[in-house]
């Protein structure tokens, strides 16, 4: 079957190294995130009109993306996203995080040390003032608490279903095969994500987590305009935002390598990434 054979082409480009004849010069990585200011980025926080950052919730310092708390008296499920200005549909992301310090009062037990990226999200001009999450495929962050596992780079679904091992997937959550990282170190995650066909989250280069035909469905968004939930929609393309869930997380390098231009070149793409990763 066709998803058999693309998940076997990507477990030949993610865990190989053989040489390749093309030049270097092919791979260029186009950062999303200047180090200096949240130009070219849109925040939408549960509650607030689009772009009132509430508090300064997303704000730059030293060089890194950071979402804080510090203004707030008790987080009150403010959930917040900031938007990259324009959605992107095949692309290679790399986004590199850390969690640090405490938890915002009454953030809820789940969300510790829980963040995410969200891939192909309805455009945040679409999303209600009391939305919760946006539509789209999220890749989660976690960090563990110092002595459970808790892998990252998990799949989470607000308002959409994939595909696994040919059927349906309807769960909100599953968890990846990563390792746990306690602390505050840094962590590298990339995700691979080809149009409404694969998306694949990899951690330090490894593959954690793999899926398929991404679409428009199922619960956990609320409220959401009905017209655009339009259950069973492919999700070909959307935006790529970071997620504010009550956790401080700082982000330092946000990246991507634009996929676009060879979609219907599978051997291409797996040229590109493979260079990507080495």
């Amino acid at each position: 079957m066709r998803l058999q054979y693309l998940a076997f082409a990507f477990s030949i480009i993610l865990f190989s190294c053989q040489s390749s004849e093309k030049s270097e010069e092919d791979i260029i990585w186009t950062s999303l995130f200047n180090g200096e200011n949240l130009e070219d980025w849109h925040v939408k926080i549960r509650g607030y009109e689009l772009d009132d950052n509430f508090g300064e919730t997303f704000r730059v310092n030293d060089g890194l993306l950071q979402v804080r708390y510090d203004t707030y008296d008790a987080f009150q499920r403010r959930y917040g996203h900031i938007f990259f200005k324009k959605p992107f549909s095949y692309y290679l992301l790399k986004v590199e995080y850390r969690f640090v310090g405490d938890q915002a009062p009454e953030g809820e037990n789940w969300a510790y040390r829980n963040s995410g990226a969200m891939l192909h999200s309805q455009d945040p001009s679409t999303i209600l003032t009391d939305q919760d999450f946006p539509i789209s495929i999220e890749a989660q962050f976690l960090g563990g608490n110092g002595s459970d596992e808790r892998s990252t780079c998990n799949l989470c679904t607000p308002g959409t279903h994939v595909v696994m091992a040919d059927t349906l997937f309807t769960p909100h959550c599953i968890n990846s095969t990563s390792k746990t990282y306690h602390g505050d170190q840094w962590v590298q995650a990339y995700l691979i994500v080809l149009g409404d066909e694969e998306i694949h989250h990899l951690v330090e280069k490894d593959t954690v987590i793999s899926y398929y035909k991404p679409q428009i469905g199922g619960g956990n968004v609320s409220p959401v305009d009905s017209l655009i939930k339009l259950d069973g929609t492919p999700l070909k393309a959307g935006y790529i935002a970071l997620q504010s869930e009550s956790h401080p997380i700082d982000f330092r390098k946000i990246e991507l390598i634009d996929l676009a231009d060879y979609q219907n070149d599978r051997t291409k793409i797996k040229e590109l990434v493979t260079k990507a990763l080495r």
